[in-house]
Protein backbone atom coordinates (compact mmCIF):
# COMPACT_ATOMS: atom_id res chain seq x y z
CA UNK A 1 0.00 0.00 0.00
CA UNK A 2 1.50 3.43 -0.97
CA UNK A 3 2.26 5.93 1.77
CA UNK A 4 -0.26 8.73 2.23
CA UNK A 5 1.10 12.23 1.78
CA UNK A 6 -1.14 15.12 2.79
CA UNK A 7 -1.68 17.46 -0.20
CA UNK A 8 -0.68 20.54 1.77
CA UNK A 9 -0.13 22.77 -1.26
CA UNK A 10 -3.50 21.80 -2.75
CA UNK A 11 -5.26 22.45 0.56
CA UNK A 12 -3.63 25.86 0.94
CA UNK A 13 -4.42 26.71 -2.68
CA UNK A 14 -8.12 25.92 -2.11
CA UNK A 15 -8.24 27.87 1.15
CA UNK A 16 -6.29 30.99 0.23
CA UNK A 17 -6.22 31.32 -3.56
CA UNK A 18 -9.63 29.93 -4.51
CA UNK A 19 -11.77 30.80 -1.48
CA UNK A 20 -9.87 33.77 0.02
CA UNK A 21 -10.16 32.37 3.54
CA UNK A 22 -8.35 35.32 5.10
CA UNK A 23 -11.18 37.67 4.06
CA UNK A 24 -13.73 35.06 5.11
CA UNK A 25 -12.23 34.76 8.60
CA UNK A 26 -12.42 38.55 9.00
CA UNK A 27 -16.05 38.53 7.87
CA UNK A 28 -17.05 36.09 10.62
CA UNK A 29 -14.83 37.87 13.18
CA UNK A 30 -12.32 35.02 13.44
CA UNK A 31 -9.28 37.26 12.99
CA UNK A 32 -7.21 34.97 15.22
CA UNK A 33 -7.20 32.51 12.31
CA UNK A 34 -4.26 34.22 10.61
CA UNK A 35 -2.61 32.65 7.60
CA UNK A 36 0.45 31.74 9.68
CA UNK A 37 -1.72 29.97 12.28
CA UNK A 38 -3.79 28.14 9.65
CA UNK A 39 -0.67 26.93 7.83
CA UNK A 40 0.85 25.75 11.12
CA UNK A 41 -2.33 23.79 11.96
CA UNK A 42 -2.40 22.20 8.51
CA UNK A 43 1.27 21.24 8.71
CA UNK A 44 0.90 19.65 12.16
CA UNK A 45 -2.33 17.93 11.14
CA UNK A 46 -0.52 16.53 8.12
CA UNK A 47 2.20 15.07 10.36
CA UNK A 48 -0.35 13.41 12.65
CA UNK A 49 -2.26 12.00 9.69
CA UNK A 50 0.82 10.72 7.84
CA UNK A 51 2.86 9.44 10.77
CA UNK A 52 0.23 8.20 13.23
CA UNK A 53 -2.99 7.37 11.37
CA UNK A 54 -1.90 6.17 7.93
CA UNK A 55 0.28 3.33 9.36
CA UNK A 56 -2.82 2.01 11.20
CA UNK A 57 -4.73 1.41 7.98
CA UNK A 58 -3.71 -2.26 7.75
CA UNK A 59 -4.25 -3.05 11.44
CA UNK A 60 -7.65 -1.41 11.10
CA UNK A 61 -8.56 -3.84 8.36
CA UNK A 62 -8.31 -6.67 10.89
CA UNK A 63 -11.48 -5.25 12.38
CA UNK A 64 -13.01 -4.63 15.78
CA UNK A 65 -13.55 -7.46 18.24
CA UNK A 66 -16.89 -8.02 20.01
CA UNK A 67 -17.16 -9.90 23.29
CA UNK A 68 -20.29 -9.90 25.43
CA UNK A 69 -21.23 -6.30 24.73
CA UNK A 70 -17.68 -5.00 24.76
CA UNK A 71 -15.97 -3.72 21.59
CA UNK A 72 -12.19 -3.61 21.28
CA UNK A 73 -10.81 -1.45 18.48
CA UNK A 74 -7.84 -2.56 16.32
CA UNK A 75 -4.26 -2.33 17.53
CA UNK A 76 -3.06 1.25 17.80
CA UNK A 77 -6.48 2.92 17.44
CA UNK A 78 -6.94 3.70 21.14
CA UNK A 79 -3.41 5.04 21.52
CA UNK A 80 -3.81 7.24 18.44
CA UNK A 81 -7.04 8.66 19.85
CA UNK A 82 -5.36 9.54 23.14
CA UNK A 83 -2.61 11.30 21.16
CA UNK A 84 -5.30 13.15 19.19
CA UNK A 85 -6.95 14.35 22.42
CA UNK A 86 -3.65 15.32 24.03
CA UNK A 87 -2.85 17.42 20.94
CA UNK A 88 -6.04 19.43 21.45
CA UNK A 89 -7.41 18.53 18.01
CA UNK A 90 -11.05 17.81 19.07
CA UNK A 91 -11.45 21.32 20.51
CA UNK A 92 -10.17 23.16 17.42
CA UNK A 93 -13.49 24.71 16.38
CA UNK A 94 -15.28 24.33 19.71
CA UNK A 95 -16.97 27.11 21.66
CA UNK A 96 -14.44 28.67 24.08
CA UNK A 97 -17.18 28.74 26.74
CA UNK A 98 -16.96 24.93 26.85
CA UNK A 99 -13.24 24.45 26.38
CA UNK A 100 -12.97 25.01 22.64
CA UNK A 101 -10.42 27.05 20.74
CA UNK A 102 -13.04 29.03 18.82
CA UNK A 103 -11.52 28.59 15.36
CA UNK A 104 -13.78 28.30 12.28
CA UNK A 105 -15.54 25.02 11.44
CA UNK A 106 -14.15 25.28 7.91
CA UNK A 107 -10.61 25.01 9.26
CA UNK A 108 -11.60 21.94 11.27
CA UNK A 109 -12.92 20.41 8.05
CA UNK A 110 -9.54 20.88 6.34
CA UNK A 111 -7.98 18.92 9.22
CA UNK A 112 -10.67 16.24 8.86
CA UNK A 113 -9.82 15.85 5.19
CA UNK A 114 -6.27 14.78 6.05
CA UNK A 115 -7.35 12.57 8.95
CA UNK A 116 -9.98 10.77 6.92
CA UNK A 117 -7.81 10.29 3.85
CA UNK A 118 -5.12 8.79 6.06
CA UNK A 119 -7.56 6.47 7.86
CA UNK A 120 -11.29 6.74 7.29
CA UNK A 121 -12.25 4.02 9.78
CA UNK A 122 -10.35 5.74 12.60
CA UNK A 123 -11.58 9.19 11.62
CA UNK A 124 -15.21 8.18 12.08
CA UNK A 125 -14.80 7.86 15.86
CA UNK A 126 -14.10 11.56 16.54
CA UNK A 127 -16.03 12.52 13.39
CA UNK A 128 -19.39 11.35 14.74
CA UNK A 129 -18.88 13.62 17.74
CA UNK A 130 -19.01 16.69 15.51
CA UNK A 131 -22.72 16.53 14.80
CA UNK A 132 -23.49 15.70 18.42
CA UNK A 133 -21.61 18.83 19.49
CA UNK A 134 -23.47 21.02 16.99
CA UNK A 135 -26.85 19.66 18.10
CA UNK A 136 -26.07 20.20 21.78
CA UNK A 137 -24.68 23.65 21.08
CA UNK A 138 -27.86 24.73 19.32
CA UNK A 139 -30.59 22.99 21.34
CA UNK A 140 -29.09 21.92 24.67
CA UNK A 141 -29.76 23.59 28.00
CA UNK A 142 -26.89 25.21 29.87
CA UNK A 143 -26.71 22.25 32.26
CA UNK A 144 -26.58 19.83 29.30
CA UNK A 145 -23.82 21.84 27.69
CA UNK A 146 -21.77 21.90 30.88
CA UNK A 147 -22.24 18.17 31.39
CA UNK A 148 -21.88 16.85 27.84
CA UNK A 149 -20.67 19.53 25.44
CA UNK A 150 -17.53 20.30 27.45
CA UNK A 151 -16.54 16.60 27.48
CA UNK A 152 -17.27 16.20 23.77
CA UNK A 153 -15.27 19.34 23.00
CA UNK A 154 -12.23 18.08 24.88
CA UNK A 155 -12.53 14.65 23.27
CA UNK A 156 -12.81 12.90 26.63
CA UNK A 157 -16.17 11.58 25.41
CA UNK A 158 -17.35 10.82 21.86
CA UNK A 159 -20.82 11.09 20.33
CA UNK A 160 -23.13 9.30 17.90
CA UNK A 161 -26.40 9.75 16.04
CA UNK A 162 -29.07 7.05 16.58
CA UNK A 163 -31.87 7.03 14.00
CA UNK A 164 -32.20 3.67 12.24
CA UNK A 165 -34.20 0.80 13.76
CA UNK A 166 -34.49 -2.84 12.63
CA UNK A 167 -37.86 -2.25 10.94
CA UNK A 168 -37.22 1.23 9.50
CA UNK A 169 -34.36 3.13 7.95
CA UNK A 170 -35.09 6.29 6.01
CA UNK A 171 -38.83 6.20 6.88
CA UNK A 172 -38.48 7.57 10.38
CA UNK A 173 -42.24 7.96 10.69
CA UNK A 174 -42.28 4.24 11.58
CA UNK A 175 -39.92 4.72 14.53
CA UNK A 176 -40.89 2.72 17.66
CA UNK A 177 -38.33 3.62 20.35
CA UNK A 178 -40.21 4.99 23.37
CA UNK A 179 -39.35 7.61 25.99
CA UNK A 180 -41.20 7.51 29.32
CA UNK A 181 -40.99 10.67 31.48
CA UNK A 182 -39.74 10.27 35.06
CA UNK A 183 -40.41 12.27 38.21
CA UNK A 184 -36.86 13.68 38.24
CA UNK A 185 -37.23 15.19 34.75
CA UNK A 186 -35.31 12.42 32.96
CA UNK A 187 -36.77 9.80 30.61
CA UNK A 188 -36.48 6.03 30.35
CA UNK A 189 -35.66 5.06 26.78
CA UNK A 190 -36.64 1.64 25.39
CA UNK A 191 -35.89 0.39 21.90
CA UNK A 192 -33.19 -0.85 19.54
CA UNK A 193 -31.09 1.14 17.08
CA UNK A 194 -29.00 -0.45 14.33
CA UNK A 195 -26.16 0.60 12.01
CA UNK A 196 -24.80 3.03 14.62
CA UNK A 197 -21.35 4.10 13.44
CA UNK A 198 -18.82 4.28 16.31
CA UNK A 199 -21.69 3.16 18.57
CA UNK A 200 -19.47 1.20 20.94
CA UNK A 201 -15.70 1.22 21.43
CA UNK A 202 -12.88 1.37 23.98
CA UNK A 203 -11.30 4.67 22.91
CA UNK A 204 -13.16 7.01 25.30
CA UNK A 205 -14.65 6.53 28.76
CA UNK A 206 -18.14 7.54 27.65
CA UNK A 207 -20.21 7.84 24.46
CA UNK A 208 -23.02 10.39 24.18
CA UNK A 209 -25.83 9.07 21.99
CA UNK A 210 -28.22 11.53 20.32
CA UNK A 211 -31.40 9.44 20.02
CA UNK A 212 -34.75 9.83 18.30
CA UNK A 213 -37.71 8.43 20.29
CA UNK A 214 -41.44 8.94 20.90
CA UNK A 215 -43.15 10.30 23.99
CA UNK A 216 -46.26 8.38 25.22
CA UNK A 217 -48.76 10.97 23.96
CA UNK A 218 -46.90 11.82 20.75
CA UNK A 219 -48.78 12.02 17.43
CA UNK A 220 -48.00 9.43 14.79
CA UNK A 221 -45.51 9.82 11.97
CA UNK A 222 -42.59 12.21 11.87
CA UNK A 223 -44.52 14.89 13.78
CA UNK A 224 -44.33 12.81 16.95
CA UNK A 225 -40.57 12.34 17.25
CA UNK A 226 -38.48 13.89 20.03
CA UNK A 227 -34.74 14.05 20.53
CA UNK A 228 -32.84 12.79 23.58
CA UNK A 229 -29.34 12.69 25.01
CA UNK A 230 -28.57 9.18 26.19
CA UNK A 231 -25.03 8.66 27.56
CA UNK A 232 -23.62 5.12 27.36
CA UNK A 233 -22.60 5.45 31.00
CA UNK A 234 -24.65 7.64 33.29
CA UNK A 235 -22.62 10.78 33.83
CA UNK A 236 -22.99 10.60 37.61
CA UNK A 237 -21.41 7.14 37.69
CA UNK A 238 -19.31 6.12 34.73
CA UNK A 239 -19.22 2.56 36.07
CA UNK A 240 -22.97 2.14 35.48
CA UNK A 241 -23.78 0.91 31.96
CA UNK A 242 -26.76 2.77 30.54
CA UNK A 243 -26.78 1.45 26.95
CA UNK A 244 -25.78 -2.04 25.81
CA UNK A 245 -24.25 -3.14 22.52
CA UNK A 246 -25.96 -6.25 21.16
CA UNK A 247 -23.53 -6.89 18.31
CA UNK A 248 -21.43 -5.23 15.63
CA UNK A 249 -21.99 -5.55 11.91
CA UNK A 250 -19.74 -7.53 9.56
CA UNK A 251 -18.97 -5.26 6.60
CA UNK A 252 -17.14 -5.23 3.30
CA UNK A 253 -15.01 -2.25 4.37
CA UNK A 254 -14.13 0.14 7.20
CA UNK A 255 -13.61 -2.86 9.47
CA UNK A 256 -11.77 -0.66 11.95
CA UNK A 257 -14.96 1.23 12.81
CA UNK A 258 -17.59 -0.52 14.90
CA UNK A 259 -21.08 -0.34 13.38
CA UNK A 260 -23.18 -1.30 16.37
CA UNK A 261 -26.59 -2.62 17.34
CA UNK A 262 -27.55 -0.68 20.48
CA UNK A 263 -30.17 -1.79 22.98
CA UNK A 264 -31.86 0.84 25.13
CA UNK A 265 -33.49 -1.01 28.04
CA UNK A 266 -34.79 1.58 30.50
CA UNK A 267 -31.77 3.71 29.57
CA UNK A 268 -31.67 7.11 31.24
CA UNK A 269 -32.12 9.93 28.72
CA UNK A 270 -32.73 13.67 28.69
CA UNK A 271 -34.90 15.66 26.30
CA UNK A 272 -33.03 18.02 24.01
CA UNK A 273 -35.01 20.66 22.17
CA UNK A 274 -38.83 20.95 22.12
CA UNK A 275 -41.10 17.91 22.44
CA UNK A 276 -42.13 16.34 19.12
CA UNK A 277 -39.64 18.46 17.17
CA UNK A 278 -36.77 16.03 17.32
CA UNK A 279 -36.54 15.50 13.58
CA UNK A 280 -36.05 19.22 12.97
CA UNK A 281 -33.38 19.35 15.66
CA UNK A 282 -31.70 16.25 14.27
CA UNK A 283 -31.24 17.93 10.91
CA UNK A 284 -28.63 20.14 12.57
CA UNK A 285 -26.69 16.91 12.74
CA UNK A 286 -27.77 15.65 9.31
CA UNK A 287 -26.84 18.79 7.35
CA UNK A 288 -23.21 18.43 8.38
CA UNK A 289 -23.42 14.66 8.06
CA UNK A 290 -24.15 15.24 4.37
CA UNK A 291 -21.00 17.30 4.12
CA UNK A 292 -19.11 14.50 5.86
CA UNK A 293 -20.44 11.99 3.33
CA UNK A 294 -19.30 14.25 0.49
CA UNK A 295 -15.90 14.45 2.19
CA UNK A 296 -15.78 10.65 2.23
CA UNK A 297 -16.14 10.58 -1.55
CA UNK A 298 -13.52 13.26 -2.01
CA UNK A 299 -10.91 11.66 0.25
CA UNK A 300 -11.44 8.33 -1.50
CA UNK A 301 -10.67 10.08 -4.78
CA UNK A 302 -7.55 11.68 -3.28
CA UNK A 303 -6.22 8.43 -1.81
CA UNK A 304 -6.98 6.46 -4.97
CA UNK A 305 -5.22 9.13 -7.03
CA UNK A 306 -2.11 8.92 -4.87
CA UNK A 307 -2.11 5.13 -5.10
CA UNK A 308 -2.78 5.12 -8.83
CA UNK A 309 -0.05 7.66 -9.49
CA UNK A 310 2.55 5.62 -7.60
CA UNK A 311 1.46 2.46 -9.42
CA UNK A 312 1.51 4.15 -12.84
CA UNK A 313 5.08 5.30 -12.26
CA UNK A 314 6.18 1.79 -11.27
CA UNK A 315 4.21 -0.57 -13.55
CA UNK A 316 5.96 -1.35 -16.85
CA UNK A 317 4.01 -2.11 -20.03
CA UNK A 318 4.83 -1.43 -23.70
CA UNK A 319 6.53 1.69 -25.04
CA UNK A 320 5.51 5.33 -25.28
CA UNK A 321 4.04 6.37 -28.64
CA UNK A 322 6.93 8.78 -29.16
CA UNK A 323 9.52 6.08 -28.59
CA UNK A 324 11.18 4.50 -25.52
CA UNK A 325 11.32 6.86 -22.54
CA UNK A 326 13.45 4.43 -20.53
CA UNK A 327 15.36 2.44 -23.15
CA UNK A 328 17.42 0.73 -20.45
CA UNK A 329 14.23 -0.93 -19.13
CA UNK A 330 12.28 -3.74 -20.85
CA UNK A 331 9.24 -1.41 -21.12
CA UNK A 332 8.12 2.07 -20.11
CA UNK A 333 6.04 2.94 -17.01
CA UNK A 334 2.37 3.08 -17.93
CA UNK A 335 2.19 6.75 -16.94
CA UNK A 336 3.61 7.58 -20.38
CA UNK A 337 0.44 6.30 -22.09
CA UNK A 338 -2.18 8.97 -22.90
CA UNK A 339 -5.20 7.04 -21.65
CA UNK A 340 -3.54 6.29 -18.32
CA UNK A 341 -2.70 9.98 -17.93
CA UNK A 342 -6.31 10.85 -18.77
CA UNK A 343 -7.58 8.58 -15.99
CA UNK A 344 -5.11 10.01 -13.50
CA UNK A 345 -6.09 13.57 -14.36
CA UNK A 346 -9.76 12.67 -14.02
CA UNK A 347 -9.10 11.38 -10.49
CA UNK A 348 -7.21 14.53 -9.62
CA UNK A 349 -9.92 16.80 -11.07
CA UNK A 350 -12.56 15.08 -8.92
CA UNK A 351 -10.37 15.42 -5.85
CA UNK A 352 -9.44 19.08 -6.34
CA UNK A 353 -12.88 20.16 -7.53
CA UNK A 354 -14.56 18.27 -4.69
CA UNK A 355 -12.23 19.87 -2.17
CA UNK A 356 -13.11 23.38 -3.38
CA UNK A 357 -16.86 22.65 -3.27
CA UNK A 358 -16.75 21.11 0.21
CA UNK A 359 -14.55 23.86 1.62
CA UNK A 360 -16.94 26.46 0.19
CA UNK A 361 -19.93 24.73 1.81
CA UNK A 362 -18.06 24.66 5.11
CA UNK A 363 -17.46 28.41 4.86
CA UNK A 364 -21.20 28.87 4.40
CA UNK A 365 -21.62 26.85 7.58
CA UNK A 366 -19.28 29.28 9.32
CA UNK A 367 -21.57 32.14 8.30
CA UNK A 368 -24.66 30.30 9.59
CA UNK A 369 -23.10 29.80 13.03
CA UNK A 370 -21.16 33.08 13.33
CA UNK A 371 -22.47 35.29 16.12
CA UNK A 372 -22.13 38.45 14.04
CA UNK A 373 -24.04 37.14 10.98
CA UNK A 374 -27.20 39.02 10.03
CA UNK A 375 -30.46 37.18 9.36
CA UNK A 376 -30.03 37.96 5.67
CA UNK A 377 -26.52 36.47 5.62
CA UNK A 378 -27.73 33.33 7.41
CA UNK A 379 -30.72 32.88 5.10
CA UNK A 380 -28.53 33.29 2.02
CA UNK A 381 -25.89 30.85 3.31
CA UNK A 382 -28.51 28.26 4.28
CA UNK A 383 -30.22 28.57 0.90
CA UNK A 384 -26.95 27.96 -0.98
CA UNK A 385 -26.01 25.08 1.35
CA UNK A 386 -29.40 23.43 0.84
CA UNK A 387 -28.62 23.22 -2.87
CA UNK A 388 -24.87 22.57 -2.90
CA UNK A 389 -24.48 20.11 -0.02
CA UNK A 390 -26.76 17.39 -1.48
CA UNK A 391 -25.09 17.90 -4.88
CA UNK A 392 -21.63 17.48 -3.34
CA UNK A 393 -22.77 14.38 -1.46
CA UNK A 394 -24.37 12.78 -4.52
CA UNK A 395 -21.62 13.62 -7.00
CA UNK A 396 -18.63 12.74 -4.85
CA UNK A 397 -20.06 9.46 -3.52
CA UNK A 398 -21.39 8.22 -6.85
CA UNK A 399 -18.58 9.28 -9.19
Amino acid sequence: MPEYRAPIRDIQFALFDVLDSETHYQRIQAEEASRDLVEAIINEGAKFSEEVLAPLYQSGDEGCQFDNGKVTTPAGFKEAYHQYVEGGWPSLSGDPAYGGQGLPESLSLALNEMINTANWAWGMYPGLSHGAKLTLSQYGTEDQKQTYLSKLTSGEWTGTMCLTEPHCGTDLGLLKTRAEPQADGSYRINGTKIFISAGEHDMAENIVHIVLARLPDAPGGTKGISLFIVPRNEAESLNHKNVNCGSIEHKMGIHGNATAVLNFDDAQGFLIGPENEGLRCMFTFMNFARLGTALQGMVAAELSYQGSLAYAKDRLAMRALSGPVFPEKPADPIIVHPDVRRMLLTQRAISEGGRAMIYYCSQLGDVVHAKNSSEEDIEEAEAIMSVLTPIAKAFLTET
